[in-house]
């Protein structure tokens, strides 16, 4: 099982990223996929979820300037980020979820400067 995330990187705050997770090994479908983040010294977080059906949750300090989205003929679920702003800077996480089974992606940088 693999998921690989890509698409952070360095932006001016302001600015735009897309992240994408793309999963193998698993039947993406059945899964619920989430975006976490963790700052340094802090515990991961839950960004962003959609759920088999297509519904979202996102976190508090994200709504209304992410938004997560999935292609399952892709196996992939990508994270838009807008409006970004330095307390965005992470590390981004990847996760799959379903049953007792979950799994994690190694995490993609994110840096937004000032």
């Amino acid at each position: 099982v693999q998921l690989v995330e890509s698409g952070g990187g360095l932006v001016q705050a302001g600015g735009s990223l897309r992240l994408f997770c793309e999963a193998s090994g698993i039947a993406f479908s059945v899964y619920t996929m989430d975006w976490y983040r963790q700052h340094p010294g802090k515990q991961r977080e839950l960004v962003a979820r959609i759920t088999t059906g297509g519904s979202t949750v996102y976190g508090d300090s994200v709504k209304g300037r992410f938004t997560i989205s999935r292609d399952n003929a892709k196996n992939t679920v990508y994270l838009q980020m807008n409006s970004l702003n330095p307390e965005d800077t992470a590390v981004y996480y990847c996760h799959a979820r379903w049953l007792t089974n979950e799994y994690w992606g190694q995490g993609t940088q994110v840096t937004v400067s000032s």
